[in-house]
């Protein structure tokens, strides 16, 4: 099936081939939002699971990311006419005082991989600008990430910043990091604790369909 060769050859990180078989699905008249799910994100979700299983490494991610890109390109015009199916908006960053960016960045790249539309805040976000972001944009979930022990209570200052703006419980907040903890997300009133970028993706999609 044309859906298993897109998502072989993503996983491949095949930027050339992936765009080629979208274009192919889309002429035989297979469904845009189909070519999506079972061709592009099915591709990239293994990707996740097998860089979670150490069978590949970052650079074989960013790959598959920029094979992914290139098959959206092709669908985004028919996925325009007919809707792109909601996943929601994720405003993610790491917090303020920490510089540390390359997991925020690969869960980003996962995200986006997965359907979600990403804003990426980039590094050391203090709280309101994770606040503002997530009411200015409508955003679904916030994703903070921290890897300095020092830096993790800012997490808390954002759920309370989020709160303030009466969007507790409307937007959901997903922490993670290296010292961070499913204990700790508990305690500062996280709904979504992630310990790498593949069960970001797993449990933002699990919370995305109810």
């Amino acid at each position: 099936m044309i859906y298993d060769d897109i998502a072989r050859r993503l996983q491949e990180g095949d930027e050339d081939q992936v765009p080629r078989l979208v274009s192919q699905a889309l002429a035989h008249g297979l469904a845009p939002e189909e070519v999506l799910e079972k061709g592009l994100i099915a591709g990239m979700n293994a990707v996740g699971v097998k860089f979670r299983e150490r069978e590949v490494f970052l650079p074989d991610v960013l790959l598959a990311a920029k094979a992914m890109h290139a098959g959206i390109s092709v669908l985004k015009p028919k996925l325009a006419q007919e809707g792109l199916p909601a996943r929601g908006k994720v405003v993610i960053g790491t917090v303020q005082g920490d510089l540390h960016d390359i997991g925020k960045n690969l869960v980003a790249i996962m995200l986006k991989g997965a359907g979600f539309e990403v804003v990426d805040l980039g590094k050391d976000v203090p709280p309101e600008r994770f606040a503002e972001a997530a009411e200015k944009e409508g955003a679904a979930f916030v994703g903070l990430s921290a890897l300095l022990t020092t830096t993790m209570p800012v997490m808390a200052k954002v759920v309370e910043a989020l709160r303030s703006r009466g969007l507790g419980g409307k937007v959901k907040v997903m922490v993670g990091g290296a010292p961070v903890t499913q204990d700790y997300a508990r305690e500062i009133g996280a709904d979504l604790y992630a310990f790498d970028a593949a069960s970001a993706v797993e449990r933002a999609q699990a919370l995305a369909r109810g």
